[in-house]
């Protein structure tokens, strides 16, 4: 049956052949509610084992923080990697390809699940609206982090083989559009509660959480203040309050999390940064992310492992503290937390006019960390205070940094400074060549690719 399931997930064979006996395809999937779940689960396990939020080397973690000044990259095996690092992307780099690639095949999924489940007369009407909540989620989820690294792109909404194959880009704002309709749509199909006990799958919290941040990126301030503010004070979360602790999979303040592969398993983020000697095989901290915390900084403290050599030291991630499987798993990988929504309330809250709210916010977090109030005052000063806080807060974590400095218009000019092959037309990535030569309805080409 799984195997049948795992179907889905392609968009790329599409011959139409008879269904073996011990498989489990088209509408029959969509007529008990265990299959549609097991279609969902499968869509998670992709996110966290291969897809654009695993946290592996090709995941977004590592190679967004490559890109902008969050990670510096050792190994130097890793030619499509190091792309990353140097900003000298090309269009037939292979980890561009799949975190296009990897994501449409999640998307196409996550259609077929909409389409299937809708047209159903079998399942329950709670249960249709789980699985469609969750569906409209998911590719509303992908298509944002697609739009804010390849810019305009296709919004695909259908299993359609022939559509999809002649899909064109459209603009990014009319993408956000279809966005925040998805969102919208799913925050009404799903409730509060968790179906799965371990916050492994979405509820109505979750898509408030995304809504939140495409607000913030889009300038909403007030619908981002409207949302943030609903989460923090009505969604039952609150922050861990010791730092320590934040990354376990039992946190308070975790909204959503991808469960583990199998009991004992924890996160591949562990695996991926944390490092016991040195020099380090892969990846490390820059220099320049641990001279910007401050002295009493708990993040620093708890969140960063000092390796030393000799007269070397390097540092790593170490909010996630398990390299490898133990008895039973305690981290999951995380995908959203309270502590942003504290961060986006403080940003909609400046450019509101409510400085004194955004301090209070901002102090919410740093009183976490250990440190005293913030000497902020007047709206300026409080928006850059407000941006070291969240470099500090959520770096390496799902590409935030990256996303920062693009969306405020800073990373032009600061990673020019520091990334001797920066370029402007850097902003995006390319298109995949391969994705051009397929369907030329994709052109034109990003712009310096």
């Amino acid at each position: 049956m799984f195997f049948g399931i795992l179907l889905l997930v392609s968009c790329e064979q599409f011959v139409e052949i008879d269904a073996p006996n011990d498989q489990l395809t088209g509408d029959v999937i969509y007529e008990e509610a265990s299959t549609v779940t097991a279609a969902l689960t499968n869509i998670y396990a992709h996110l966290r084992d291969d897809g654009i939020t695993n946290g592996q080397l090709n995941g977004i973690n590592n190679l967004l923080g490559l890109y902008s000044d969050e990670l510096d990259l050792y190994s130097t095996s890793l030619s499509q990697i190091q792309g990353f690092h140097l900003s000298s992307l090309e269009a037939s780099n292979s980890n561009v390809s799949n975190l296009w690639k990897n994501s449409y095949n999640l998307i196409y999924a996550s259609n077929a699940i909409i389409e299937g489940v809708e047209n159903t007369s079998k399942l329950k009407e709670k249960d249709k609206h789980q699985f469609l909540g969750e569906a409209y989620f998911i590719r509303g989820f992908l298509h944002f982090y697609l739009v804010n690294i390849f810019g305009d792109i296709p919004y695909i909404e259908t299993t359609d083989y022939k559509t999809n194959s002649k899909v064109s880009r459209i603009p990014s704002d009319d993408v956000y559009k279809k966005i925040i309709a998805d969102l919208i749509k799913s925050k009404s199909l799903l409730t509060e509660s968790y179906i799965s006990s371990e916050k492994a799958r979405p509820n109505t919290w979750v898509a408030s959480a995304l809504l939140a941040r495409v607000y913030l990126y889009k300038k909403d301030w007030l619908k981002a203040l409207e949302e943030s503010t609903a989460i923090i004070e009505n969604g039952g979360y609150t922050l861990e309050p010791n730092s320590n602790q934040v990354f376990l999979k039992t946190s308070p303040e975790t909204l959503w999390q991808l469960s583990s592969a199998a009991s004992g398993y924890n996160t591949y983020e562990g695996f991926t940064f944390i490092f016991n000697s040195g020099p380090p095989r892969t990846v490390a901290l820059t220099n320049g992310l641990i001279q910007s915390f401050e002295a009493t900084d708990l993040r620093f403290t708890n969140w960063v492992k000092t390796i030393t050599k000799d007269s070397n030291s390097w540092y790593h991630a170490y909010k996630y503290k398990q390299r490898g499987p133990t008895s039973e798993s305690k981290e999951y990988s995380i995908m959203f937390r309270l502590a942003e929504q504290f961060l986006i309330r403080a940003e909609a809250k400046v450019k509101l006019e409510d400085v004194p709210g955004a301090v209070q916010d901002i102090n919410t977090i740093r009183a976490r960390a250990g440190l005293i109030s913030t000497t902020a005052t007047g709206s300026e000063a409080v928006f850059y205070a407000l941006l070291q806080e969240r470099r500090h807060e959520l770096f390496t974590e799902l590409g935030h940094r990256w996303f920062d400095l693009k969306r405020t218009g800073k990373a032009d000019s600061y990673l020019g400074s520091i990334k001797s092959n920066w370029k402007s037309t850097a902003i995006l990535l390319p298109i995949p060549e391969s994705e051009l030569i397929l369907n030329p309805n994709l052109k034109p080409q990003n712009n310096g690719y």
